[in-house]
């Protein structure tokens, strides 16, 4: 018998692409094995699972593994090729070799080639049957599995590259309410045990958050870090009903570091993090047991985000802040970029959200800044014009907010004026001023600018022009309808500082969109500005500060509600740091002015 020399052509079907290889038979009336090769791939890459079965001389067996396979591995296609059946002319059996590449999604791809035997029955050519033809590999009784290798999730860094948010275990603890058996005596265990890490935790919390879980669900009762979960485990693990769970999370180096807007950062970033998964493909006996790998593509890591954050500056803020009993508020900016270095704020402020970032209050004497430069840009004074600091003084017939207890100065110039706070002299500048002229004012220094700023909401504050006179002196001290943010306040210090509005930054490589780029004050402003600035710390109203250089800034304390109390501020600059301090409810701007001297010195 002399074999033919094979010849070969190619057929396109959807989803695979098929070599034939032409041998005796192709001229019968019936398929021959290098059809029935070729129709079963076309078929097993088009998800055809029962029609590729059929053409095989086992359509229950190939059916159920074919099945599950395609379940296993959920792939996005497949292409099959045939790239040789040998027979011989009068043979009962042929061989075939083909190669299988699966697109497994998410760029992952696998390929190889397997083999397979074909038998002729009476007439019909049929595939032989056996789990080697998904893969030469998988035996009798074996399937596939298919794990996801995930990369370690990629660093959040500081602008200096210092860590903010890193990769650790956390142990989730869960409970079971149909396991637990008494339920109240496990909650008031678990709340024993975990109060001290999380006061959030109660028993009365656990019980409640259980009875609201979905029927058939556990109820996560905390997200511990790995350490926390070490200190707990002896009291909490043999309890009934209480189960556990570990995955890798990025965290903060303490709970309540930069809470308000490392979350925010981390949920910006974290497809970015994730980087992209590895898959690993596996046989699995009938038990479900692992076998052997048949293949593997590493996972590969993301880069680190680099923010604008100091990890330095952020805790010098936060330790500045805790001692105080009131919700306090501190923000940090790089003057000259708008970096963003330090959002910092207590335990009772973080129970309103982030008020450092968006809150509005009136910005009491802080403001005064913004009035002194517009009464300076339009001539009304300069920083040497005497004039008048009576203890009360009366607008359009109105007795508008006394100077602190009513001190009287005489007549002092406006840079004295501004170091003492005289509230009735900038009510009466205020009183002569146009409407919108503060409007325009607060505009220069970025106070009413809207940010875009990626992973974080920004809001600076609100000047609206006042028509009223007496509206208008209210808001020459910071009263008034006027309200701003730490935030916008420190955008102040920092237009002061460096003679326009710089744009903030959050995130290293994301723009921040900005709705317009206000007209900077002028060197005419500034110079003096900066100069009263300075007085307030030698001379005025922040002498705590002098031992911490070359500090300028204004205090502030502005009444809310029925007037008879008010929060305290400090707004100012020492060299490239912008800062704004907020404590709220003080009655006095003297707490304020302690917390930012904690911070510049710690800050050194």
């Amino acid at each position: 018998m002399i074999a033919r020399k094979p010849s070969l052509s190619r057929l396109v079907l959807p989803g695979v692409v098929l070599l034939l290889v032409s041998g005796c038979g192709l001229f019968s009336s019936r398929p021959g094995p290098d059809q029935v090769a070729g129709d079963f791939l076309a078929k097993l890459a088009a998800g055809d699972v029962d029609g590729a079965a059929g053409l095989t001389d086992d359509p229950a067996d190939a059916k159920e593994l074919l099945g599950k396979v395609r379940e296993v591995l959920k792939p996005e296609s497949l292409a099959a090729e045939v790239e040789q059946v040998g027979s011989t002319g009068e043979s009962t059996t042929a061989d075939a070799t083909a190669r299988l590449d699966w697109d497994l999604g998410h760029d992952h791809a696998w390929s190889y080639q397997t083999k397979f035997d074909l038998r002729r029955e009476e007439d019909d050519w049929k595939v032989h049957w056996a789990p080697s033809v998904v893969h030469p590999k998988l035996a009798v009784q074996q399937s596939l599995g298919v794990a996801e290798v995930k990369p370690a999730l990629a660093p959040v860094l500081d602008r200096d590259g210092t860590p903010l948010l890193a990769p650790e275990q956390v142990v989730s603890v869960l409970l079971d309410a149909k396991d637990a058996g008494d339920l109240n005596a496990v909650a008031a265990a678990l709340a024993a045990a975990l109060t001290p890490i999380d006061p959030a935790i109660t028993q009365l919390a656990i019980v409640d958050g259980v009875s609201k879980a979905p029927a058939g669900q556990v109820y996560q009762v905390a997200a511990l870090r790995d350490a926390d979960y070490q200190t707990v485990k002896p009291a909490i693990y043999e309890l009934p009903g209480v189960r556990f769970t570990t995955q890798t999370s990025l965290l903060a180096p303490s709970r309540t570091f930069g809470s308000q807007v490392l979350p925010a950062v981390r949920k910006a970033v974290e497809e970015e993090i994730a980087g992209k998964a590895g898959l690993r493909v596996y046989t699995v006996n009938a038990a479900g047991d692992e076998v052997e790998t048949l293949h593997e593509q590493a996972p590969e890591a993301a880069q680190a985000i680099s923010t604008a954050l100091s990890r330095s500056a952020q805790v010098a803020a936060e330790d500045a802040l805790e001692p105080v009993p009131q919700a306090a508020m501190l923000v940090a900016l790089q003057a000259s970029t708008g970096d963003v270095l330090a959002v910092a704020q207590n335990g009772p402020a973080d129970e309103a959200g982030p008020m450092a970032l968006s809150g509005r209050y009136p910005p009491g004497s802080t403001f005064k800044i913004v009035t002194a430069a517009a009464a300076l840009s339009s001539g009304q004074a300069t920083a040497d014009t005497p004039l008048p600091c009576p203890g009360t003084t009366v607008v359009d017939g109105r007795r508008v907010v006394p100077n602190d207890h009513e001190f009287d100065k005489g007549t002092i110039p406006l840079h004295s004026a501004f170091a003492f706070s005289c509230n009735t002299t900038f009510a009466q500048l205020a009183a002569g001023m146009e409407p919108d002229a503060l409007t325009e004012a607060a505009d220069s220094f970025g106070l009413g600018v809207d940010f875009d700023i990626p992973a974080i909401t920004t809001i600076t504050g609100s000047v609206p022009p006042a028509t009223d006179v007496v509206e208008r002196a209210e808001d020459g001290f910071g009263q008034g309808k006027l309200l701003a943010s730490p935030f916008g306040m420190a955008l102040v210090a920092a237009t002061t500082a460096t003679g326009k509005m710089p744009v903030p930054t959050l995130l290293k490589g994301r723009e921040t969109k900005v709705d317009h780029t206000p007209t900077p004050p002028t060197p005419a402003v500034l110079e003096p500005l900066r100069a009263m600035m300075r007085e307030v710390v030698e001379t005025g109203t922040a002498p705590q500060l002098k031992p911490h250089g070359d500090v300028r800034g204004k205090t502030g304390t502005a009444q809310f509600g029925d007037g008879t109390n008010s929060h305290g501020w400090f707004v100012g600059y020492r060299g490239d740091i912008a800062f704004a301090t907020l404590l709220l409810g003080t009655n006095s701007s003297a707490p304020a002015v302690e917390a930012t001297a904690r911070f510049l010195a710690a800050l050194g």
